[in-house]
């Protein structure tokens, strides 16, 4: 029999990676192709003109549903009879020729020498660090965006993948695949988020002969699927939080068993995690709008809109059991992890082991957790998640993340073990190093999430360039997991977390004090960040106290936020607020007002920042030179860390005397007068020492241009000020800034006053409009919907009126502070004006 005849009804699996409008809706499915005509194995690019030439008739090709990623497949039964022809087209053809793969146990006997890791920033720089340990060498992968990015350049080798768009690189299995083949990887590192709990990747790793360095995919099946993991623990006697977790994703259906479980409801997607695709509904009639959203989020950020439904529990703790499983049947825990400071459902600081928990409660659920990886015969690292209602003392199981989770390095640091390590152990077929009986605690230990967020927003996502980036030194108490330098930018595409803090102590306390020491020590400047609000926590009684729940911020909002009870968003930007004291800014003003002075503009501009240069205080043709009686009048504004846009202009006159110090005069209320002198501190010419009123003190200074502003950030002590020195204060210079990325962004509309005026409280993508020109709104109500970083956010009116100048349409890139559109307000006893009576 011929090739020809033998292969003529040959059913292939192929995974379209990009393709044009015919083939949009199949992009990333992996599909079942008849045909008739030669068996083609390898690569074939181009789309299916070779095919063609080749004998193939692919005038018809339809969908196995069991094939599928999206589950039943009732919706991708279908028949095209378009053939697809498109140059972008990349497909694998297994060949039914080709010998099948070897089994698990033949492909663990070559130890892995090399691992593409497919993911970025810390978690890949994190893998590629152990790697190298172990002496075996990395590939990394990279978007448009990540070009330039420290994994990139950490790897030994590096494969470009495709556009910024995650779907179109980090999410694309066979581009990922094509990698791994291309540079002869024997083995593929997740890390977390993008494929690490995408069941269908994990397939085709094995399918390929690829090591997949995580759980097999039955595993990642039963426990990745928060429905079915669900099911799975209620068969095995774990008790589960009352909820619906079917199949059935019907609006109508799913709101009426939301009526049924009672109100308030959460709303997660049933693949994924890290807060996306999750919401809190606390009547009916939100639950529409919020299922909608949720869904949104899940199907961009996992490729699966489907949701499940479960009993929000109004005082609980969040508890996680770090579990490690191998091929020969061991499953072990490494204790459990408190992740209960959460905003918008999102972890922002873990510690390890739990506060307040005895000794019996560490065990029962310790048991849970490894007894949950039995049932699924799981491997490798994996974290089950507990709920804990704090008024009954008991823990329900949440779901089970199917990777290495973001906070593993807590568990590192308490336990003395390298989880990665372990993962590449387990992946080539190596009993677990340790059992459970030589597993010990020694210590405390927390994580920070460093984060580009603007806190007095509500936490929205921010994005921009670090333009000065400086991390707390590391030691083996400290840990700094990053995958940024300065000079980096924090995408809109990606996470906009920029590094994780890891601080370890003898106990709780000593931990503690670690973190808060070395969290004043972390300096960024160049976009908004949660530090501020990390050190406020940190020193809040009740965390100190180990009182911890997942509403700790919303409880404890008085003290954490104290600008933050207003809303000029109506979505948690900040009233202005000058809690801080004024007059301690000014007397900061005029200390960084010598700082610039002191300071060379090239040295406070380090390499890679690409940046403007910045100006000195002295700068603009003066004449001013050292040792010469000199006088300058200065202009700035402080940008407090917890005033949203709130400012307060400080003016100040300083003057050099031959004396070689510095008298400052700020003006206010009372007359602030300062005598400063002082020299550089060491290599670097951002840290100085200064001799202020006879008392000596260390700052270090940052100082850029940016968007057409001076801006200065001092930090002293454990605090932090901004400032700003408007164009009119200094002579102007132009940047690079000006003539590169951002000149559309300066033909943008920008405002932060105008009466009416509706602006985008962060850089993001616009997914929905609710409104039209001429429309009638009442305040909050919902005008659209953005979304940065794969989270949503609502936008609403912030005053009653008519809806006027909208500027924007779906799929519209919008910059933080855009104008999106105008609102009319209604006057008192004034008809409108389209009112015919």
């Amino acid at each position: 029999m011929s090739r020809k005849t033998a292969f003529a009804t040959q059913r292939l699996k192929v995974l379209l990676t990009q393709g044009n409008s015919s083939s949009e809706r199949w992009r990333g499915l992996p599909l079942a192709l008849s045909f008739t005509g030669y068996n083609y194995s390898g690569y074939i690019y181009g789309g299916f003109a070779p095919l063609a030439k080749n004998g193939f008739n692919f005038s018809t090709y339809d969908v196995e549903p069991s094939l599928t990623s999206g589950g039943s497949g009732k919706d991708l039964c279908t028949k095209l009879h378009q053939p697809v022809a498109s140059p972008c087209h990349v497909f694998r053809v297994p060949s039914a020729s080709l010998s099948s793969v070897s089994d698990a146990g033949d492909r663990r006997k070559k130890p892995i020498e090399k691992i593409l890791i497919a993911n970025r920033g810390e978690i890949a720089c994190r893998v590629i660090r152990t790697a190298k340990k172990l002496g075996i060498k990395t590939v990394a992968v990279y978007s448009d965006a990540d070009r330039f990015a420290m994994h990139v350049n950490d790897a030994d080798e590096a494969v470009h993948i495709g556009p910024a768009a995650a779907n179109l690189s980090y999410l694309s299995a066979w581009k990922i695949i094509a990698a791994a083949k291309a540079t002869k990887a024997e083995a593929i590192h997740p890390g977390y988020g993008f494929l690490s709990e995408n069941v269908q990747f994990a397939e085709l790793c094995k399918e390929e002969g690829i090591k997949f360095i995580g759980p097999p995919s039955p595993a990642i099946h039963a426990m990745g699927n928060k429905s079915v993991s669900k099911e799975v623990m209620t068969a095995a006697g774990v008790p589960v939080v009352p909820g619906y977790h079917g199949d059935n994703q019907d609006v109508n259906f799913l709101l009426t068993e939301a009526n049924r479980i009672g109100y308030p409801v959460l709303i997660k997607a049933t693949l994924g995690g890290g807060g996306k695709g999750m919401k809190i509904v606390y009547n009916e009639s939100e639950f529409l709008d919020c299922l909608s959203s949720a869904q949104r989020e899940a199907a961009a950020a996992f490729g699966d809109s489907r949701v499940l439904i479960e009993k929000y529990l109004t005082r609980p703790r969040h508890i996680e059991v770090q579990i490690f499983g191998d091929m020969h049947g061991n499953v072990v825990h490494l204790f459990e992890r408190d992740c209960s400071v959460q905003r918008r459902h999102q972890k922002i600081i873990e510690e390890a082991p739990a506060p307040g928990i005895s000794e019996k409660f560490r065990q029962q659920i310790g048991e849970a957790a490894v007894n949950a990886a039995k049932a699924v015969g799981y491997e490798s690292a994996g974290t089950v998640e507990f709920i804990v209602d704090t008024t009954t003392g008991k823990f329900y199981f949440m779901e089970m993340n199917t990777r290495l989770q973001v906070e593993h390095p807590v568990t590192e640091m308490v336990t003395g073990q390298d989880l990665v390590e372990w993962q590449i152990r387990v992946a080539n077929g190596e009993p677990l190093p340790l059992q459970q009986h030589q597993l010990q605690l020694s210590g405390h230990a927390f994580e920070a999430r460093i984060y580009a967020e603007n806190v007095p927003r509500g936490f929205l996502p921010a994005a921009g360039k670090l333009y000065h980036y400086n991390p707390p030194p590391v030691s083996t108490t400290v840990r700094v997991e990053t995958g940024v330098d300065e000079g980096d930018s924090v995408s809109v595409y990606y996470d906009p977390m920029i590094a994780k803090l890891v601080a370890w102590g003898n106990d709780r306390s000593a931990a503690l004090i670690k973190l808060h020491s070395s969290l004043s020590k972390f300096q960024i400047a160049g976009l908004p960040t949660n530090i501020s609000f990390l050190k406020t926590l940190a020193k809040h009684s009740a965390f100190v106290a180990g009182e911890v729940g997942t509403h700790f911020i919303e409880e404890h909002r008085e003290e954490l936020l104290p600008s933050a009870n207003h809303s000029s968003h109506e979505a948690g930007s900040a009233a202005p607020n000058m809690s801080e004291d004024p007059r301690v800014a000014q007397q900061a003003a005029a200390i960084a007002a010598v700082g610039m002075c002191l300071t060379p503009t090239d040295g406070l501009r380090k390499r890679g920042t690409g940046g403007g240069q910045a100006r000195s205080g002295w700068d603009g043709g003066s004449g001013f030179r050292l040792n010469h009686l000199y006088t300058r009048p200065m202009m700035m504004e402080w940008k407090p860390d917890t005033a949203g846009n709130a400012s307060l202009p400080i003016k100040l006159i300083a003057t050099y005397d031959k004396n070689s110090k510095f008298s400052v005069e700020v003006e206010g209320e009372e007359l602030l007068r300062l005598t400063v002198s002082g020299q550089n501190a060491g290599s670097s010419p951002q840290d100085l020492r200064l001799e202020i009123d006879d008392q000596v003190a260390s700052v270090s200074l940052a100082q850029y241009f940016q968007d057409g502003t001076n801006n200065i950030h001092l930090w002293r002590e454990d605090k932090h000020y901004h400032y700003t020195i408007p164009s009119l204060s200094l002579e102007r210079e132009e940047s690079d800034d000006e003539h590169g990325s951002d000149k559309n962004h300066h033909e943008q509309t920008y405002s932060t006053t105008a009466i009416g005026a509706v602006t985008a409280p962060m850089a993001g993508r616009v997914v929905k409009v609710f409104v039209e020109n001429g429309g009638r709104v009442k305040k909050g109500e919902p005008l659209l919907v953005l979304e940065a970083m794969k989270m949503e956010h609502v936008v609403r009116a912030p005053v009653e009126g008519l809806v006027d100048g909208t500027n924007v349409i779906v799929g519209q890139q919008v910059n933080d502070n855009m104008i999106l559109l105008q609102i009319k307000e209604r006057r008192q006893n004034v008809p409108d004006e389209e009112d015919d009576d």
